[in-house]
């Protein structure tokens, strides 16, 4: 009896203590929700006025910071661009000559093209960061589509109206990951 009262109390204490790591420690948070890159990502963000958050966010959700990255349609690199956006964005922006292998293999390279991009599309739909993030997934013209046909208001609160059930799910995970690395790094 004396040796089952002694576990029951070791197992509450032993739950009591994991309890108050899960909730109340920053490490356990930086350990679930880790930053990689974060010099090239604050760098790019500052550079183009965009948030570090939000570009960590578009990071983790596109490859969780891995380089080396193809998806099947052919976006390359840690931040997942189409290989003719990028040539878009290298026109537009007067980067010197980016070809698909940087865009691939090179962190600082994607970070700083797809900041651009990110910059690109924010002012594209009037700094409205849903619509924004969604446009980076789906494209400027499905979205833009969408908003001038009634079909999404372009709002958080109304994303299950996008068309697109990978494009509505890449908001909500997108979102999810700013809201928590604004919680986690507040001073990013």
């Amino acid at each position: 009896m004396r040796v089952l009262l002694k576990k029951r109390v070791f197992l509450v204490m032993l739950l009591g203590l994991m309890m108050i790591l899960f909730l109340k420690s920053d490490w356990l948070a930086a350990w679930m929700y880790p930053v990689y890159y974060k010099e090239d990502i604050r760098a790019s963000a500052s550079n183009y006025g965009v948030e570090p958050h939000l570009v960590a966010a578009i990071i983790r959700s596109e490859t969780n910071f891995r380089t080396d990255q193809e998806s099947r349609k052919g976006a390359l690199g840690l931040m997942q661009i189409m290989p003719e956006t990028a040539d878009w964005v290298v026109q537009r922006a007067g980067f010197k000559e980016v070809t698909e292998d940087m865009l691939r293999h090179r962190a600082d390279v994607s970070i700083e093209v797809g900041a651009w991009y990110l910059k690109s599309l924010d002012q594209q739909f009037d700094h409205n960061k849903v619509a924004a993030i969604a446009a980076y997934n789906a494209g400027p013209g499905n979205v833009r589509k969408w908003l001038d046909t009634g079909v999404w208001d372009g709002t958080m609160e109304s994303v299950k109206q996008i068309p697109f059930g990978e494009t509505r799910h890449y908001v909500q995970r997108v979102i999810y990951y700013y809201n928590k690395y604004k919680d986690i790094y507040p001073s990013f």
